[in-house]
């Protein structure tokens, strides 16, 4: 009897231990899947662990209200995780994610910027290698081209996704330079015409320009003239001729004395591309990213145009650029999931409808014919134009070294220095080098 009952308990342990390994318990949660099934399509008793997820970006309002909406849908299709969001404007992102970086507390994930800041977050092993989540499909990249995927990898790792691809470009508004008898601009303008035509709309408007983003122009006007920023190896200047910074300094400062261009102090006024002097129609033009018009024509609710980047030699100025990236931090708990949020940002034809690309023309394929019949204006012209200047741009530069950052904000300290006439161009640009070589040969 006692034989019989041992016998009992060992097939009942038998069929118990059957039962768990056949039961699968497959807890993806892919965006829209059926995370609460098992391997055959049957509902599981197991569910999905409760998760919560902090995703960073940086932008204007209108970037946050599509995020947030994409954020909402994809809660509801994944009702196990919960997301955080943490947002702001450009100029407070990444002194809130230096902080959180030191305190080993990145989101999981995290808006990430081409050029000297993914330069420094990968240097420092801030960021995850995203090669395997490609490699099993957890982000698909099939219809993504690679040239895409290459401006996301840093030292033989892909550390981010490309959330679009953007150019920067110029903005004006056509009814100012119409009623200015101005030429719009198009491809194969010159600066020369840019200065004649901004003070032709200044007769008409405040001002005809509003106040470079110098860092940025003056690494295209750089470009223009066959040089870089950096050179090869990032441990020094790409240009020896001072005299380049100091032209490109005198035409700003030539710009605001003759009062086409707006003062620092007016123009510091309206830092955010919602209440920008364009938006409120008393400048004609502005420099700008590409996917940025979308929001500008939003919040100006009249129609602005975007042209190519004035010349000469435009073709070797302008370059596409990965708007942004998603990027998945080292401390994340949650890296798979993680992957899973970044897939569907970038592939689900739904959430891009919401997007509206705004980040930039999308870099799926499919995900770019399925939303152009719902585009606007605003941008399907972003659409139209990073396919009419692809042919005219040349290779990006990814040579921008870990103290990039502070070579860019040194620009914009001379520049400021010599539009409140401080300094000289010709002193600004002979100061610039002195700080920057220092900084890049420390």
């Amino acid at each position: 009897m006692k034989w019989k009952k041992a016998t009992l308990v060992f097939l009942a342990a038998i069929l118990l231990l059957t039962a768990v390994a056949c039961s699968g318990g497959n807890t993806n949660s892919g965006a829209g899947g059926d995370s609460g099934t098992n391997a055959g399509g049957q509902p599981s008793d197991q569910k999905p662990e409760q998760i919560t997820l902090r995703v960073a970006w940086w932008g204007g309002q209108e970037r946050h209200d599509r995020t947030l909406e994409v954020i909402k849908r994809y809660e509801e299709l994944n009702p196990h995780v919960k997301i955080e969001a943490e947002f702001s404007s450009y100029n407070g992102y990444w002194e809130k994610m230096a902080a959180q970086a030191a305190g080993n507390n990145l989101p999981d994930v995290i808006n990430q910027n081409f050029g000297e800041y993914l330069t420094q977050y990968t240097q420092r092993g801030l960021l995850y290698d995203l090669t395997e989540f490609t490699k099993n499909g957890l982000i698909d990249v099939s219809d993504v081209d690679q040239s895409v995927l290459d401006s996301g990898t840093l030292d033989g790792k892909l550390v981010g996704i490309s959330l679009g691809t953007n150019a920067y470009a110029a903005m004006y508004d056509p009814a100012l330079f119409q009623q200015a008898g101005a030429e719009e601009p198009k491809l194969g303008w010159t600066w020369d015409d840019v200065d004649q035509r901004v003070k032709k709309v200044a007769e008409v408007a405040d001002y005809g320009v509003d106040n470079l983003e110098s860092n940025r122009v003056f690494e295209i006007y750089l470009r223009q003239h066959g040089y870089r920023l950096f050179n090869d190896d990032g441990t020094g200047l790409g240009y020896d001729d001072d005299q380049l910074m100091a032209d490109f300094l005198k035409m700003k400062l030539d710009w605001v004395e003759s009062g086409a261009a707006p003062t620092l102090d007016i123009a510091n006024q309206h830092t955010s591309l919602e209440d920008s002097l364009i938006v409120h129609g008393k400048v004609g033009l502005m420099f700008a990213w590409s996917n940025q018009l979308v929001s500008l024509s939003k919040a100006a609710n009249r129609p602005l145009k975007i042209a190519p980047m004035p010349g000469p030699n435009e073709d070797k100025g302008m370059y596409l650029k990965p708007s942004m990236f998603f990027s998945i931090s080292n401390n994340s708990k949650h890296k798979e999931e993680a992957a899973k949020f970044i897939n569907f940002f970038t592939n689900d034809v739904e959430a891009n409808k919401i997007l509206k690309a705004e980040r930039g023309v999308p870099i799926s394929a499919k995900v770019r014919e399925a939303i152009k019949p719902e585009l606007d204006e605003a941008t399907q012209q972003t659409f139209d134009f990073i396919e009419a200047i692809t042919p005219h741009t040349s290779p990006i530069d990814k040579n921008h070294p870990v103290t990039a950052a502070e070579i860019l904000k040194l620009i914009d300290e001379i520049d400021e220095k010599v539009l409140y006439k401080q300094i000289t161009p010709e002193e600004g640009a002979k100061e610039f080098r002195k700080k920057a070589e220092a900084v890049l040969k420390r």
